[in-house]
């Protein structure tokens, strides 16, 4: 399996996976900028996007790192549609594990379309032998994301005291973790 920026996981008819790559840039920070009331109440990073340069240069860090395989950034595609992102955050080479984030435009939420593209996600890093154990961490009041995990067969497997600082305070963080036999 060769790993390129023009590697693409399928989902169903209607959905797939594409490797960030910079020509998405317009279309990933517009998305973003979109959703960013709502991104804020989950995530760090969206204080640090303001321009679309700035979408430019972490796309092109994202990729830097998905070529080398530290981790894997894709852009979720519905309908030729960009509507959300789901990657490896980290990838642990040793102990084939990765950590996966995820988030999907507002107005696509409740759809399954998370849950169908974890799960060819996972089957594709699982036949190629790179991941075994996937590992989600979201805060405990995100009850959305925990229930994906759950959802997708996810076992938690603690809490992770005052784990994450966002927005001036420190929040609990559910661990959990699928394995897979290689």
């Amino acid at each position: 399996m060769t790993v390129a920026n023009s590697e693409i996981i399928p989902v169903s008819d209607a959905i797939e996976l594409r490797a960030v790559d910079e020509r998405y840039t317009a279309d990933l920070h517009n998305l973003v900028i979109k959703n960013k009331a709502w991104l804020q109440t989950a995530f760090d990073w969206i204080q640090h996007v303001g321009t679309e340069d700035d979408t430019r240069r972490n796309i092109q860090s994202n990729q830097m790192l998905h070529q080398r395989g530290y981790s894997k950034m894709f852009l979720i595609f519905q309908d030729e549609s960009l509507v959300g992102v789901l990657s490896f955050n980290a990838i642990e080479p040793a102990n084939k594990t990765g950590y996966i984030g995820y988030w999907l435009d507002e107005e696509q939420q409740g759809k399954g379309i998370i849950s169908r593209s974890l799960q060819a996600f996972m089957h594709y890093y699982v036949d190629a032998g790179i991941v075994r154990r996937f590992v989600i961490k979201c805060r405990m009041h995100n009850a959305s994301s925990n229930r994906v995990a759950v959802r997708n067969g996810f076992t938690l497997e603690g809490c992770l005291r005052e784990a994450e600082y966002l927005n001036g305070r420190f929040d609990d963080v559910n661990l959990y973790a699928r394995i897979f036999s290689l």
